[in-house]
């Protein structure tokens, strides 16, 4: 039963207000000051107050002050603009102008408590969330896994510079949304790039904005994402793809806290936090040229490591129960379940493409299924440790990857190995050309 408490100074109204709302279920205290009120009763021990503006002693609005997180309800007689966003800006929930109707009073309260109620559902929703997966989206119980969480947990509420590292589809961009949520900044932007998806001729302008004739098709001033992420966090995934020349802009923003839009010879203040996330030996780059090193320096203040998936095996299961669940509310599915043997192809797979392939081919075994049970052939992977697990073992990513390539690209099109993969049909050409892998030769090869 809701608790309501009434304050209002006039004893009919009062009256009239308890026995409206004891007549739809509430619980109802009265008061004819707030500090009556105080004195019978402590607001926080109630769902909702009703608080008339104008009062003996202290005003109405004082309520707000002192009710804590309760949802309060200003009433009134001297109803105009300027009182009720007096009202509103103090952080009462809504306004109602006397004389007001019974429907109306009613409405608003039961609107008020409603949406009280889901808040507080959400927030114990919130609870158990965190409770569970310390980073939204990030499934392990792994000692692996539990040191990253206790390494996002620490570096989090700073403003360092963090550098994460790990394997396409480990998860870098969701540890880098736990950052930004964690910190100080979480009111303010997450801007996210991923830099290998910008062509080169473009980046520069994407980044730092560009001034109207900077270049040809350069119409307009334009903003960019870097000042778009100002007074927020800014997170460039894959990084190691920056050319040279916007890794000199961006050390540029690092160091000095300034931003130099293309065709500008002015610069303009930012405060951003930067994020940023890597498949690639930066160290590597480095030594043959292609990374700065001073700005290498600049970005790795902390760094975390995200492991594989085949190196934290404990917890796949958990993470693919997890994914299920995931997908078939996605999917408007009904609820589903993992049949053994699926789970024993699941245990037994490399996942060269890591959560990523794991999602996929779990979206895909739900999209197919027929039943409520996911079998190893929906899955698309072999069963007890054969097919691709067992014919490559003990590889390298890399040696993994030429393998699996090698041994499906005859029967499957370059996006179904990508997706296999969970990495896009431009990684996997960038992969192809990078290790030296042929396409087959027109006539038996399939581009779908």
């Amino acid at each position: 039963m809701p608790r309501v408490l009434v304050i209002e100074d006039e004893k009919v109204i009062r009256s009239a207000i308890r026995r409206l709302l004891t007549r739809h279920g509430m619980s109802v205290t009265e008061a004819g000051s707030l500090e009556e009120a105080e004195d019978s009763t402590a607001l926080a021990d109630h769902d909702i107050i009703l608080a008339d503006l104008r009062l003996p002693g202290a005003e109405g609005i004082e309520a707000v002050r002192r009710a804590a997180e309760v949802p309060v309800i200003i009433m009134t007689s001297y109803a105009s603009v300027r009182s009720a966003v007096e009202a509103m800006r103090e952080g009462a929930v809504d306004y109602i102008a006397k004389p007001f109707d019974n429907d109306d009073l009613l409405l608003t309260v039961e609107r008020a408590l409603k949406e009280t109620r889901l808040e507080r559902q959400n927030e114990a929703l919130r609870a158990d969330v965190a409770a569970e997966y310390p980073v939204s989206g990030i499934v392990g119980d792994s000692e692996a896994m539990q040191a990253v969480f206790r390494r996002i947990g620490k570096v989090a509420p700073t403003d360092t510079t963090v550098l994460i590292l790990g394997e396409s589809g480990t998860g870098k961009e969701l540890v880098a949304r736990a950052l930004h949520e964690r910190s100080t900044r979480k009111e303010a932007a997450l801007v996210a790039v991923n830099c290998a998806a910008i062509p080169e001729s473009l980046i520069e302008a994407e980044l730092f904005g560009h001034e109207k004739g900077a270049f040809t098709g350069a119409e307009g001033r334009r903003r960019g994402l870097v000042e778009s992420a100002d007074g927020g966090t800014l997170f460039l995934d894959e990084i190691g793809e920056l050319p040279l020349a916007a890794q000199a802009r961006l050390l540029r923003v690092l160091q000095e806290g300034e931003i130099r839009r293309v065709g500008s010879d002015r610069s303009s203040r930012v405060d951003i936090r930067l994020v940023a996330a890597t498949h690639r030996d930066l160290e590597a780059m480095v030594a043959d040229g292609t990374f700065r090193e001073d700005l290498y320096f600049r970005i790795q203040v902390m760094e975390i490591r995200l492991p594989p998936l085949r190196e934290r095996s404990e917890d796949i299961p958990a993470l693919a129960r997890f994914l299920l669940e995931k997908a078939c509310r996605r999917l408007n599915r009904p609820p589903m379940r993992l049949s053994d043997d699926a789970l024993g192809a699941i245990r037994n797979y490399q996942w060269p493409g890591n959560v990523r392939e794991l999602e996929n081919a779990i979206e895909r075994a739900v999209i197919l299924a027929e039943s409520t049970a996911l079998t190893a052939d929906l899955l698309g992977l072999p069963v007890g440790g054969g097919g691709d697990a067992g014919a490559f073992p003990d590889m390298s990513l890399e040696g993994y990857f030429r393998e699996f390539v090698l041994h499906h690209q005859d029967h499957l099109t370059e996006t179904e190995i990508a997706r296999r993969l969970g990495i896009s049909r431009k990684a996997l050409w960038e992969r192809r050309q990078r290790l030296g892998i042929p396409r087959p030769a027109a006539s038996g090869a399939r581009t779908g």
